[in-house]
This record gives C-alpha cells, structure tokens and sequence, in this order.
C-alpha cells in the first residue's frame, strides 16, 4: 500500500496544535518541573520488597541461610537509593502543590528527608514480615481448597493485594504522599482488588477470591476478618463545604471489628457504620446501619422460577424456593 506523503505533510500542524493544549489545559500534563515519581521503579521496589519479605518465591533461586545475607543487604542497599530519589520526588511535588512554589531549588533537604523516611520504612521490614506472616497463615485456614502456605504465596491474588497494601500503609504512616497510592492502584490492576493504604487493617486478614473487592480509605478493620470476592466497604455520601466542595478527611468507610466475615457481593457503607466482633453478613447485602457483635444478617431467600422447555400443553411452572 502507497504512503500518502500528502497527507504526511500536515503532521507539523497537527503536532503544534496538540502542543497548544498543554498550554490552555494544564491541569493534565506536568512540564517544567521536578521530576515526579517514576511507575517503573516504583513497581521494581515492589519487586524488591517482595524478594526481602518471601525470600525464596520470587525472582532468585537456591537461597538458603549461608547466602541469604548477602542477597537481602544486596537488596537493601538498592532499596535506599531507589527509596531515598522517588520519595523525595514525592515530598517535592506535594511541597509544590500545598505551596505553590518550584522547590527543585533546595533539592538536598528533600533527599535528607527521603533517606530518613527510607531508613525508617527499612527499620519495619522485620515487623511487616511478621504481620504479613498472619495474613497467608489466615488464607491457609480459611480456605480448604489450600493444600499449603507454598500455594497461599504463589497463588492467592488477595495475598499479593495485601502485602502491596502494607507496604503502601506503612510508607503512608511516616508521611509519603503519592507513592503508596502508585502501588495499591499498581496492585488493584494485578488482581481486581482495590485497597486504600489509608485503610487501617488489624491482623490475620484474608480475602478470599478476591475480584472486585474495595476497601475505602477510612475504613477501620479488625483482627481475623474475612471477606469474599464482590465486598464493597465503602462510604454512604460525601460531605461538602458552604462552596459545594467535597470535605476531605473525614470518616466516610465503615468500622469492621474483629473476627467478621463478609460474604460475596456484599456493600458495607457509611463512616458511622460499625459491624460488631463475631458477626456475618450474608452474600448481597446492602448494609448502611451499624449491627450489634455476633450478629447474622442475610437476604430473604428470593424465589427462583423455572420453566422446562416443552411443548405448550405440556409445560408447567415451576417455584423453587432457595
């Protein structure tokens, strides 16, 4: 097929006039600035962080505790630097943004900061195991189609969406902007399971399936929760100021206590709705109130209607109830 070079000649024009909307619409292109964080290395130190936390799983082979010690501070001393420059990045823009000022000007305190708040995250790798530790022993005993704690680090989506999530949780805790929500977004594209790393999540914490799962930025969860593909725990409406503006900040997800299990589909909504320790909610439940602990909540059983596919004289209804 013949190339136009005709219809070529008018790309100049068109390149000047996509060009001319980064100046009349610049609230969506980011230019003559610091640079902000990059995705790719992002999810590399998500990649890293994976190889500290389940030595033995991912990337590297033939670990065993007479080599272990220098692959994991090999690890370590690439997680410093990458932390340290995309954190500062990080601190720079929101500092450009909640100021209004170019700070590429004084980048050395930004690093300073980075590295401090790096070394930090570093310094919790130990706890984060340990917590994490919970979190597959959690899948492995609530689900028995698992055959071993191997199968739950492989295999399990709701796994990797929780350790993407306390990673991003606990670079949130010491003050990073932007960064933990690059990875929990990273991690809701893997697995269909949508975690805010402002959420706070206790122990022991399995998600079942998983696919289509989300957990607000202000919920509150407690200690050997349960939740089935489908669960929305989300807010009941948002708040705006005098302006119309949307208040942000406030409680808006629900509060779930410890030893709950929410099945499939299920929607839990509202800052002031709290399920109490030891309850159920049932498959497709709308909840908006809180319930008191121990407590069932289930649909009526609708009723399901069945034709057979005979001739008409022939072909009675069916009612089944389910």
């Amino acid at each position: 097929m013949a190339t136009d070079f005709r219809l070529k000649e008018d790309l100049p024009s068109l390149t000047k006039e996509i060009v001319d909307t980064y100046a009349q619409i610049g609230t969506i292109n980011h230019l003559g600035h610091c640079p902000l964080p990059k995705y790719d290395v992002v999810v590399d130190i998500l990649d890293d962080l994976k190889d500290i936390i389940y030595p033995g799983y991912r990337r590297r082979e033939g670990l065993h505790l007479g080599n272990i010690t220098y692959h994991v501070g090999d690890l370590v001393d690439g997680l410093h630097d990458k932390l340290t420059e995309q954190i500062a990045r990080a601190l720079r823009h929101e500092e450009r943004l909640a100021k209004e000022v170019d700070p590429c000007e004084e980048p050395l305190d930004h690093e300073a900061k980075g590295q401090a708040i790096a070394i930090q995250f570093l310094r919790d790798l130990p706890a984060l195991r340990r917590l994490l530790a919970t979190d597959v022993q959690a899948a492995y005993d609530g689900d028995p189609a698992c055959r071993s704690l191997d199968e739950v680090i492989f295999c399990y989506p709701g796994l990797d969406a929780i350790t993407v999530y306390r990673i991003a949780h606990s670079l949130l805790r010491l003050g990073v902007p932007f960064i933990p929500r690059m990875m929990t977004e990273w991690a809701h594209r893997q697995t269909g399971i949508d975690i805010h790393p402002g959420a706070n999540i206790g122990r022991h914490f399995f998600i079942d399936h998983g696919t289509g799962v989300v957990v607000g930025e202000t919920c509150e969860i407690g200690e050997h929760v349960k939740l089935y593909q489908g669960v929305t725990l989300g807010a009941l409406s948002f708040d705006t100021d005098g302006d119309g503006n949307l208040v942000r900040g406030a409680k808006r997800h629900p509060t779930i206590e410890d030893r709950v299990v929410i099945y499939a589909n299920a929607t839990v909504l509202g800052g002031k709705t709290v399920v109490g320790h030891h309850s159920v909610i049932g498959s497709s439940v709308w909840l908006t109130h809180s319930v008191e602990p121990r407590t069932t909540v289930i649909l009526e059983k609708p009723r399901l209607r069945m034709r057979a596919d005979t001739p008409d004289e022939m072909r009675p209804e069916l009612n089944y109830q389910i």
